[in-house]
Order: structure tokens, then C-alpha cells, then sequence
């Protein structure tokens, strides 16, 4: 049967552990229904609008796939002969590539790889069988990107809409720089709870990615909008009309802002390559970056947020990192009076060092590293700040 017949279709979302709950408020706002979250992902439903819009939209998605069939499998004969029951006609031309991704946690197969080979092999089969020539594989730019998911006997196939990982908006030069992926920096502004207005500001900016994804946030502007390229755009359903109309409105949809956005790092060649991401992401004229020490910053005195992701210290004597955090807090004491802060790290024993009570708290996971993430309200016209560290907030 082909999904796509259907007015409304399957949908689901993947994100990055913990985030769920904000993709699901952004799914929402967009118009998705029978919202469900999961380990990872969201479920919903909804058109053809909807999926080139969660594409276009989603800050905290990473990939937004369609199930075209699910079955249980116990083995690989179960599998080859399922997939060969798909009418794969419906999704892939024969004269088009593709590629298979597979995430697996089962009893019944032992390597991931090999359930994407074998899933491979019955589509290239179907198509031999009937045409007597076959798809290609093309694992970097397929026309189709197939995925295939099985958790125990369970198994779901779906196609990857977006193509390449939504995390990679399109402004980041040098990928290897930054250890915060866009996502993540998006789920932190949306954590934090920040209205787009007034002052922004990240002291130890490295790449820019917070600052781009602040501003991208406060100018109402699209996260997909300097994508090149999304799975759907080969599809055999593409709707090439809409999805212009869709980036049209997203373009006009973008606001000037008068929030000022501050960025500084103390290596001189990092702030050279956040300048850089800043004009890529078109956002030049509302991003300032320098090149400081933190110890040698002063933030506007009007007060505003900061969100900041220092170093993590996993090289540092244990003593050198807690002092270096104890110096942020100083710091943060003496002159960011009115700013609320937000600091973002995996160094739990570092962070109690920053001398400052916390009023919130989130874990984010930041790749494979769980992190707090805590709010300090330095308190204006107090030489305490938020005062000492709170025990209860570890």
C-alpha cells in the first residue's frame, strides 16, 4: 500500500536523548497531531505540508522519517522476505540510488551493518526480478535514504526525508571546531526559557553555534532555510510548488530584531572562524564578536542572559579546572550583576566551585557526555551574586 495515498501519513522525528518533550511543543506549534514521544523521537501525524515543514522548522529534530511498513522479524529470512512484500516500486525508481541506514537492538541480529546489507539485497532483488536491472547504492547523496529500525522482533521501515542530519544547518565552516551540535545549542535556548529580547550573550562563544542559533531563534528565522538539500526533494512524491511556496513564507516570516547578540573567545583563530559561521548563517549585521579573555569582559550594564559552555577540563589537573571555574563565578559576581546565567557542563565537582546558588537545573547531553545545565540570577547591586553554591542542585 503506499502511504502517501493517505491525506494524512506517519510521521517521526528522532532527536537526542532528553530533548524529547521540546520537539514534541515545536511538533505542536506546527500543526502535528497524535503527538506520542518516545526514546529519541516523536511520533505524529500529519500531510505533506507538515513533513516539509518539520524539515524547514524543527530546531531540535535530527532527522524526520516516514514508516512505510512494520513487521516481525525473528531472523534473516523473516526479514529478506518481508521486505520484498513492499511495493517498493511506490518510493524508488529503478534508475534512481539509494542507501540504508539501520539501527538495531535485537536478539536476533548481531550487526547492524549486516540488517542494512540484507535490506539492500531484497530491494536490488525486487528490481532484478522484475526489470532485469537494479537501483544503485550511493551512501553519500542517495536519491532514497532508506532506514531501517528493529528493537527485539520488532521491525519498522521508513523513509529519511531530510536527508542529511538536520543538525548540520548549512552555516557551520569548519565542522571539526565546535563540540556543540546546533541542536543541542537550540534546546538550550529553548531551556532557558529566553523571550528574544534584550541582551545575548556567550563569553566563551568557540564556533559561534549558541550565539547563531540565539539569533536565528529571536529573528523568527527558519533553521532549514540554508539546508542545500533534503531527502524529500528526490522522492517520487515531491511536490516541488509547495515546497517553494513553504521556503517563500518561511523567508518573509523573518524579523529584524534589536536584541544585541556578544560574542568573545580568547583564541584569536576561533573568533576568525565564528565570524565566519556568523556571515554564512547571513547574520553579520547582528552578531558581535571579539576577541577576549572572559576575565576581560564588560557585559552591558542594562543587564540581559548569557549562556555559555566552558571547557570541560578532562585534561586539566583536577585543581587547575576547579580554579579556572571558581574564577568564572568571580567574575560573574563582580560584573555581570542583573545578567541571569546559564552555564552549560559535564564537570559536576567543577561546577560547584562557580561559588553560585542555582534556581534551575536541566541534564542535556552534549554527544556522549551527560551535562547540568544551571541557571544562576546574579543579583544586582550584591557582591554574593546568587550566593554559594547550592548542595542540593549537584
Amino acid at each position: 500500500m503506499n502511504v502517501f495515498s493517505k491525506p494524512v501519513f506517519a510521521i517521526t522525528a528522532t532527536t537526542q536523548q532528553g530533548l524529547e518533550p521540546l520537539l514534541a511543543a515545536e511538533l505542536k506549534a506546527l500543526g502535528a497531531t497524535h503527538i506520542t514521544q518516545h526514546n529519541r523521537a516523536v511520533s505524529y501525524q500529519g500531510n505533506w505540508e507538515i513533513l516539509y515543514r518539520s524539515n524547514l522548522w524543527l530546531r531540535t529534530a535530527l532527522r524526520v522519517m516516514v514508516p512505510i511498513a512494520r513487521f516481525k522479524v525473528t531472523g534473516e529470512r523473516d526479514l529478506y522476505e518481508e521486505l520484498r512484500r513492499i511495493n517498493w516500486e511506490t518510493y524508488l525508481k529503478v534508475d534512481q540510488t539509494l542507501a540504508v541506514d539501520s539501527i538495531v537492538k535485537s536478539d536476533f541480529f548481531n550487526h547492524s551493518q549486516y540488517v542494512a546489507l540484507k535490506t539492500k539485497d531484497a530491494i536490488v532483488d525486487e528490481f532484478r526480478d522484475k526489470y532485469g536491472k537494479r537501483p544503485s547504492v550511493d551512501i553519500t547523496w542517495p536519491d532514497v535514504r532508506i532506514n531501517i529500525h528493529i528493537f527485539k522482533d520488532d521491525c519498522t521501515v521508513s523513509l529519511d526525508s531530510s536527508g542529511e542530519s538536520l543538525h548540520r544547518r548549512g552555516y557551520r565552516a569548519d565542522a571539526n571546531l565546535a563540540p556543540l551540535n546546533e541542536v543541542t545549542a537550540a534546546a538550550l535556548i529553548q531551556l532557558s526559557g529566553w523571550d528574544g529580547k534584550g541582551i545575548f550573550l556567550d563569553p566563551m562563544c568557540g564556533s559561534g553555534t549558541i550565539l547563531i542559533e540565539a539569533a536565528m531563534f529571536a529573528k523568527n528565522m527558519a533553521p532549514g532555510l540554508l539546508k542545500k538539500r533534503y531527502g524529500f526533494e528526490t522522492w517520487n512524491h515531491f511536490d516541488a510548488a509547495l515546497w517553494q511556496t513553504l521556503k517563500d513564507e518561511a523567508y518573509k516570516s523573518i524579523q529584524e530584531t534589536d536584541t544585541k547578540f556578544i560574542g568573545s573567545d580568547k583564541v584569536f583563530k576561533v573568533t576568525e572562524i565564528a565570524r565566519n559561521n556568523v556571515m554564512l548563517a547571513g547574520l553579520d549585521e547582528d552578531i558581535r564578536i571579539s576577541n577576549k579573555q572572559f576575565e576581560e569582559q564588560k557585559p552591558p550594564a542594562e543587564g540581559g542572559i548569557v549562556i555559555m559552555n566552558p571547557p570541560y577540563g578532562e585534561r586539566l589537573p583536577v585543581a587547575e579546572i576547579n580554579a579556572f571555574y571558581k574564577s568564572i563565578g568571580d567574575k560573574l559576581k563582580k560584573d555581570f550583576q542583573g545578567y541571569k546565567v546559564w552555564i552549560l557542563s559535564s564537570n559536576k565537582e567543577a561546577m560547584k566551585h562557580i561559588g553560585l546558588a542555582t534556581y534551575k537545573k536541566y541534564t542535556v547531553w552534549n554527544g556522549p557526555l551527560e551535562c547540568k545545565f544551571h541557571a544562576y540570577d546574579i543579583y544586582a547591586g550584591s557582591k554574593k551574586g546568587g550566593g554559594k553554591y547550592d548542595e542540593d542542585n549537584k
